[in-house]
């Protein structure tokens, strides 16, 4: 008596092996810290059977896709304005405390991060 396989076997486990890679992916995005952990996560198989003018064969074409969820956004303030001694235009980045400042937690507030920017006033 011959077996019942499932038509993820087939193509010497191929499909199977597109499924399991995809899934590989989708766990790897919902463990990013960087992704919605809450979001749905979808994978997809599709399977084309294009059977021949006789019927006699059928050739069977799988591909396995997922869909993950992009990078949350990464939000910053900057405060934009001309350095009074240059005239040069910068962007200076907000941060919470006063630089050098100890914070509850123990940790010192590092100076901000300036982005030059070309022209001037």
């Amino acid at each position: 008596m011959v077996e019942t396989k499932s038509i993820l076997e087939m193509a010497q486990g191929a499909i199977m092996e597109q499924v399991n890679q995809e899934v590989g992916k989708i766990v790897d995005n919902i463990l990013d810290p960087n992704t919605d952990a809450k979001k749905k996560r979808t994978l997809s198989l599709t399977v084309d059977f294009a059977p021949s003018s006789d019927r006699s064969t059928v050739v069977i074409t799988a591909t396995a896709k997922s869909k993950l969820l992009p990078n949350n956004a990464v939000q910053t303030t900057l405060y934009v304005g001309a350095d009074m001694t240059t005239g040069e235009i910068q962007a200076v980045e907000m941060v919470p405390q006063v630089p050098g400042q100890q914070s509850f937690e123990g940790t010192i507030q590092e100076e901000p991060k300036i982005l030059k920017i070309a022209g001037g006033m």
